[in-house]
């Protein structure tokens, strides 16, 4: 209490004379200004609320460390189901899985002949019409999965052997809708092109994939407990990792390593991504789109004379430093693109600029 008390003395003092300099000097006062944050409303309601959700944090984590709680260790009650209670709705489950997998085997690991014939698809299209309910079956299966672990019985041989064949059946079912989710989107993303929503979803699956096989290993070890945390993890690591390899920048690559197989080019969407883009779209070929793409980002990532020190980014900065003299060639007010004429045109074509695909 006595540090707390003599910082707050020393904030009330900085305060009082701080005010006082700036208001005598005015080259003192533009130095506090560009040191202290511009206050308004938004900001200042975002500030308190960061505040209060970091000040609750520090503390609760400084109680646990004070003064830690005393864990008791409990038996676990044993369940009160019984296996015929569980087993006939995962049973069914299970079953429908199964035909599901067997018709994913003939359809989509199959020819694009047979899909066309069948559902009258294409490849592309029929990835595309199914992928989102495959992650939300996904997801919900292993909630499944997760429950018969925790609750289902295992006093006897028998029921062991059925939670052992039921819940690992399942499991490894899941694991072949996951592939087929994961094959939908890399078709999906051949024909239509890499977008950072696809890679993250794509990221999600692949790790419901390690989640199944995280939650096989608990099946088959009989273990109730202790598999979640493993999950949370995984999961963390798939963040960091994701944060590692850069989604905009490995999207862009991969954009431009499409266009170079197959011409086809989503400029409009690139044309939407961050500085951290840039690296990666210098290496398209060159042309009025790589362009009109590059300047669009450099006009949208050009410094602010208003901002400061605290908006250094060094994505931006070097992406200034590749492409920011390309910034002044767009028109950020919709009136025309002076780069390609002003209807914003590009010169001898019918498209609109940064729109071609």
């Amino acid at each position: 209490m006595r540090i707390v008390l003599s910082v707050a003395v020393g904030v009330v003092l900085l305060l009082v004379f701080g005010s006082l300099l700036a208001s005598a000097d005015a080259v003192f006062a533009g130095l506090v200004d560009s040191l202290l944050p511009t206050a308004d409303e938004d900001a200042v309601g975002s500030a308190v609320v960061l505040f209060v959700v970091g000040a609750a944090l520090v503390a609760g984590t400084a109680l646990v460390l004070a003064a830690p709680p005393v864990l008791t260790l409990t038996v676990p009650q044993p369940t009160r189901l019984r296996t015929l209670d569980w087993a006939v709705p995962v049973g069914l489950v299970v079953a429908l899985f199964a035909v599901f997998v067997g018709v994913q085997f003939a359809a989509l690991f199959g020819s694009d002949e047979y899909v066309q014939a069948t559902t009258g698809l294409t490849f592309a299209e029929y990835a595309r019409s199914g992928f989102w309910q495959l992650l939300a079956v996904s997801a919900l299966a292993l909630g499944v999965i997760l429950a018969g672990i925790r609750w289902a019985p295992a006093a006897s041989a028998v029921d062991r052997s059925t939670k052992r064949l039921l819940l690992g059946a399942m499991a490894v079912l899941c694991l072949v809708i996951v592939a087929s989710a994961l094959r939908r989107m890399w078709l999906y993303q051949q024909a239509y092109g890499f977008t950072v929503l696809r890679l993250l979803v794509g990221a999600c699956e692949l790790w419901l994939g390690l989640a199944f096989l995280l939650a096989l290993l608990a099946v088959l070890r009989l273990r109730p407990t202790g598999t979640v945390r493993p999950m949370v993890a995984t999961a963390v690591g798939a963040l960091l990792l994701l944060a590692v390899l850069d989604p905009e920048r490995l999207v862009a690559q991969q954009n431009a390593t499409r266009f170079a197989v197959t011409g086809d080019l989503d400029s409009e969407y690139l044309s939407r991504l961050s500085a951290d883009a840039v690296p990666a779209l210098l290496e398209l070929p060159d042309s009025p789109v790589r362009t009109c793409i590059l300047a669009t980002i450099a006009a949208r990532s050009a410094p602010d004379p208003d901002e400061d020190w605290r908006s250094a980014n060094l994505s931006r900065a070097a992406a200034q430093g590749a492409v920011g003299h390309l910034a002044g060639l767009t028109d950020r007010t919709g009136g025309g693109d002076p780069l390609f004429g002003g209807g914003g045109r590009y010169p001898g074509l019918d498209e609109p600029a940064c729109s071609l695909s």
